[in-house]
């Protein structure tokens, strides 16, 4: 494994060194950094053209000032990194250009990758397993509308639908019965569609959800909660609850009572704990705290899975691992809720409840609250996560599909069934690890795409991130700048290269030992 993770690594970074280069010299030789200089007519201009002309090498030919340039990225194995300076940011130096943008962008890329990847693959190995039915033609209908729409206008329309329409709803918070009655349908016929079966099944999956969806928007807007949201216990039992069905329908099922079991009294465990785990939230007021209590429900988890999980404990163990992993997103989003009125009296007017612009508002940045920023971040990360995700997960839901169909007629998948073995666990234990397979070589090609996504999303929801480091660079022709931002993606593009490598190994036996 690890003589085919270094093979991939060492064919990366040559391709990186090759393009590398071609950027540099194509955008070197595009314009004249200097061109606003060289038409001002302050007297000073000339002394500040020779000046630049000597720090940034102009007098060399563009290859030359690659590999000057390709020198001082080297130096970074020393820590002496140079990665010279920017003219666009007036002679500020790319790497302090850099650290002051990588944050926002990597928040925004993450967050759309890892949902991209989980929400896509969810949904194309539940059409596959409908082949045929009208969920998976509908599914299919709009991965393609997804798959074909450009980002910049679904983040336009992001903004003004998700944003502006939606915090003028906010303003005065009433649904239409109209509204409750149309969502409650397309919940019921989306569950019936997941679900299949007989019809008895299906009408009974629309009733349940459809009605349960109805009932809970008649009681917040009854309740006014868009005001005031908030979680409180009862919110964090029933999601706690929730969660907790989900992850066993989908790991070992209802039928086995040992992992019901252990997911039972890890919900407990959540709900006992949330009120001391409030007092920790309030005194340690920390990112790290929400590692921490993850750490600790997981850990429980797997400790109340093994202990009860009998012949199966290691199955059970993930499964009470994951619940109580999981289990602490509702604990999180509690404390957000808490803030929400001073967060709504400390953002500007103008602004609204979802943001528009920036990846933060500054009168909340400077306060010292985690859980204020936390919900000040979210409101903001929002709809440019939501842009950049839809169209990788169109892809994804694509790719899952077409493999899951593909592994379902293999000849061991077949034995599986002729054994006696459920279809639960043909699907996940045997079809669903080689079915991502190709999915976990696609990774690090998606990644490209999505951080080309980001420089127009940032453009259009204001972000001062590396997508405005970019469209700054080849505005001025600033080589340094541009091949900053090129340097950041293409470290992150290995970066996800080799775990991609490392996820396909895994989950391929055949990498292992060969």
């Amino acid at each position: 494994m690890l003589t085919f993770v270094a093979r991939r690594l060492v064919a990366t970074i040559l391709v990186l060194l090759v393009a590398s280069f071609v950027v540099y010299v194509l955008t070197a030789n595009s314009g004249d950094p200097l061109q606003e200089l060289r038409g001002s007519r302050d007297p000073s201009a000339q002394d500040q053209i020779k000046y630049l002309s000597g720090v940034l090498n102009l007098d060399q030919p563009p290859v030359l000032r690659y590999f000057s340039w390709l020198g001082g990225v080297g130096a970074c194995f020393i820590g002496q990194c140079d990665l010279g300076i920017s003219v666009a940011r007036g002679e500020q130096p790319v790497i302090e250009a850099i650290s002051g943008a990588l944050g926002s962008t990597l928040q925004l890329v993450l967050a759309a990758t890892i949902l991209a990847i989980v929400i896509g693959v969810a949904i194309g190995m539940t059409t596959a397993l409908r082949q045929y039915s009208g969920y998976d033609y509908v599914v299919t209908f709009l991965t393609f509308v997804f798959y074909s729409l450009p980002i910049f206008w679904v983040a336009v329309l992001l903004k003004e639908f998700g944003a502006i329409r939606f915090n003028e709803f906010l303003g005065d918070p009433v649904m239409p019965w109209w509204s409750i009655v149309l969502v409650a349908l397309i919940m019921g016929f989306i569950a019936s569609a997941v679900v299949g079966g007989e019809l008895r099944t299906r009408v009974i999956a629309f009733l349940s959800v459809g009605g349960g969806i109805a009932a809970l928007l008649i009681l917040l807007d009854v309740t006014r909660w868009f005001e005031s949201p908030s979680i409180g216990y009862v919110g964090i039992a029933l999601m706690s609850v929730a969660t907790a069905a989900v992850v066993l329908f989908t790991s070992t099922g209802f039928h086995n009572r040992r992992a019901l079991l252990a997911v039972g009294i890890v919900v407990v465990l959540t709900i006992a704990l949330s009120w001391p785990f409030q007092f920790l939230f309030y005194y340690l007021n920390s990112a790290w705290t929400v590692l921490l209590v993850i750490a600790i429900m997981a850990g429980l988890g797997i400790v109340v899975g093994l202990l009860v999980g009998g012949d199966g404990k290691a199955v059970i163990a993930r499964t009470a691992g994951l619940v109580g992993g999981l289990g602490v997103i509702p604990l999180v989003l509690d404390q957000m809720f808490i803030r929400w009125d001073e967060y709504v009296a400390r953002i500007p007017l103008s602004n609204g409840v979802i943001a528009t612009i920036g990846a933060s508002t500054p009168a909340i940045r400077r306060v010292d609250d985690t859980w204020l920023n936390m919900l000040d971040s979210f409101t903001h990360m929002l709809l440019p996560t939501i842009a950049l995700m839809i169209i990788s997960l169109a892809a994804y839901t694509r790719y899952a599909r077409a493999s899951l169909l593909d592994v379902m007629n293999q000849d061991y998948v077949r034995t599986a069934r002729a054994k006696g073995l459920g279809e639960r666990t043909v699907v996940m234990r045997h079809a669903f690890r080689n079915a991502m397979i190709p999915i976990a070589t696609i990774i690090a090609l998606d990644f490209g795409a999505v951080i080309g996504g980001a420089v127009i999303t940032e453009r259009v929801f204001a972000w001062q991130a590396m997508g405005s480091l970019f469209n700054e660079g080849l505005n001025r022709t600033d080589v340094n700048l541009v091949m900053g931002f090129f340097l950041v993606t293409g470290i992150l593009a290995v970066i996800f290269n080799v775990v991609a490598d490392l996820l396909y190994s895994a989950l391929d036996p055949r990498i292992r030992v060969s």
